[in-house]
Order: structure tokens, then C-alpha cells, then sequence
């Protein structure tokens, strides 16, 4: 595969990028690094994977990780408590995942009493589950369990032990387990059709002593953006989508990539839309993550400002 030759003959700047899973949204990010555009804006990547959607926030915060891409919830609650996460730029506007059930359940419904496999209580899945669930009378806590099964190869491990009932999983593990007998009984985007799923974040003190650099990373990602979202270059996308999502099942990866870039998962210039924020802040605040009274000020851990001088 041929790189972007046009690299920057300054020492690359280093970059420590933290995330849980690094897996199916980080799709730019690895044909930016595979394209070398990220070299070419001059900058490399530290790659930092915790394993968990809160250990990356909570890297950022503690300074063992510069940027993080994540789930933005965790930002916004600490945001409004006076802390210093912002949200920089979007990664992920839409939820490519499907409401996976055992083979016996075969309705939303039937998952009063039942346990649900989560990477967290307080970020991304948990809080969609809420909601899809509150469509059918099901409230938490009380009709149904969250359990912390992890990321979602590892709720596909408890899934198939038995040690869970359900779990909301992403493309393509989510047709993955259909192949394999599981139900398909509900699809998040449905219920939530736009959602800053994850975002860029950092700490505002080292955004702003940092901010060149910021804005060459998302330079680069902008590019990614436009490479991954673009069918005619498939030929580039898919390969590195396969490899971290199904590595022995190209029809699956091809399944699973149409999919997300159908729903238009990864935005354009990495725009954070006005409505997709007010949604993630309208959810937190019905799962009693965030109080109603600090709405407003809640929208403000977008700095708009870093986007704004990449474009």
C-alpha cells in the first residue's frame, strides 16, 4: 500500500493517544498512521490502550496519556465540576451497535430480570442500554443487572459463557453473533440516531500549551476522516478494518465497515454537531449521571477552538 510521501523533515513531535479498546471507531486513526499522515504533519503516535473506557479518561486527567479518544461523558462530568477536560473534536457521531441477546430471548422486553454485559456504569454503553431499555418500561436499577464484562470482545466472551444475557455490541460482532444463533433485538441507533460516541479529549492546561500539535494531530485526522468515509477507497479502509475487528472474516468486516459508514459514524472534519452534544448531555442527565441545572453549562467542554484552526 503506498504511504503519503509528502513527510515533514522535522523531528516528529510525540503524542501519547489513549483509548479502551482501540478497535472499530479508531479506523482513521490507522489509516492516518498507515498512510504516514500523521508523519507528514509531524507528529508520532505513543499508542496507549487501558482496557477500559474510564482508564483512558482517567489517564488523560492523571497525565499519563496527552489525548484520549473515548466516550465523552466522563469529560463532561468532570467538566462541570470545574475540572479540566475538554473536548477537542469528534471521533464517532453515530452507535453502529445492535442489542445482542441469548438465543432464548427474543424481544427487549424479555430482559426484565436478565444481565447485561457493560464496559462501564457511568460511560457509553451503560447509558444507551438505559435508554433502549426505558422504551420498553425497563428501568434501572431494579428490572435488569448491568454486569462489567468489559470491552465488547470481552462481552462477547461472557456472552457466549453464559455469564451475561445481553450486550449491546458493535459491527461486526454484532452480526458475528446473529451468524452464530444469537438475537438481534434492537439497534441502538434507532432509539439514539445522533451522539457524540466518542471524542477527542484532553486536559484544557496541556491543550493550550500544546495547541500546534493539536492541531497538526487533527489535521491528520481529517485527512483519515475523508480516506475512511470515501467507498472508492476501500481498497485502503477495509484491509486495516478487518484486521482489528474480524481478521479471518473479510465478508464480516465488509458487513460491518458498509454499515458504519452508511450510518455516517465518523463525521466530517471531525465536527462535533450541536445536536449530537445536547444528546449525550440529555442522556447523561436521564441517567442521573449530570443534574438538569448544569446543562448549559455542560455544553461548554466543547473548545471549538483547536477544530476551528485545523480547518
Amino acid at each position: 500500500m503506498a504511504r503519503n510521501t509528502t513527510v515533514s523533515t522535522s523531528t516528529p513531535i510525540g503524542l501519547r493517544l489513549a483509548g479502551g479498546a482501540q478497535g472499530f471507531n479508531w479506523l482513521p486513526v490507522f489509516v492516518a498512521e498507515e498512510l504516514g499522515l500523521f508523519a507528514k504533519h509531524g507528529i508520532a503516535i505513543e499508542y496507549k490502550r487501558f482496557g477500559s473506557v474510564d482508564k483512558a479518561t482517567g489517564a488523560v486527567l492523571e497525565g499519563e496519556a496527552d489525548l484520549a479518544i473515548t466516550p465523552p461523558e466522563g469529560a463532561v462530568a468532570d467538566f462541570v465540576k470545574g475540572g479540566e477536560l475538554r473536548i477537542a473534536a469528534a471521533n464517532a457521531v453515530r452507535l453502529p451497535m445492535s442489542i445482542v441477546a441469548r438465543p432464548e430471548i427474543g424481544s427487549l422486553a424479555d430482559l426484565k430480570g436478565k444481565k447485561i454485559g457493560t464496559s462501564s456504569l457511568t460511560e457509553g454503553t451503560a447509558i444507551y442500554t438505559q435508554i433502549v431499555l426505558a422504551s420498553q418500561g425497563l428501568r434501572y436499577p431494579g428490572d435488569y443487572e448491568f454486569v462489567l464484562a468489559g470491552i465488547h470482545t470481552k462481552r462477547w466472551e461472557a456472552l457466549q459463557a453464559g455469564e451475561i444475557d445481553c450486550a449491546p455490541q458493535p459491527a461486526p460482532w454484532n452480526f458475528l453473533a446473529e451468524d452464530q444463533g444469537y438475537k438481534l433485538i434492537g439497534e441502538v441507533n434507532a432509539f439514539i440516531p445522533e451522539i457524540v460516541f466518542t471524542a477527542i479529549i484532553g486536559r484544557s492546561s496541556w491543550l493550550q500549551a500544546n495547541r500546534d500539535v493539536v492541531v497538526r494531530f487533527i489535521k491528520a485526522l481529517i485527512e483519515a476522516h475523508a480516506i475512511t468515509n470515501d467507498p472508492t477507497r476501500q481498497d485502503v479502509a477495509l484491509p486495516i478494518f478487518q484486521r482489528i475487528t474480524t481478521p479471518e472474516n473479510q465478508t464480516l468486516a465488509r458487513r460491518g465497515l458498509e454499515y458504519m459508514r452508511g450510518m455516517g459514524m465518523w463525521p466530517d472534519r471531525l465536527a462535533v454537531p450541536e445536536k449530537a452534544l445536547r444528546t449525550t448531555i440529555d442522556l447523561m442527565i436521564r441517567a442521573k449521571l449530570l443534574d438538569e441545572v448544569r446543562r448549559g453549562e455542560a455544553l461548554k467542554v466543547f473548545d471549538a477552538s483547536y477544530l476551528g484552526a485545523a480547518t
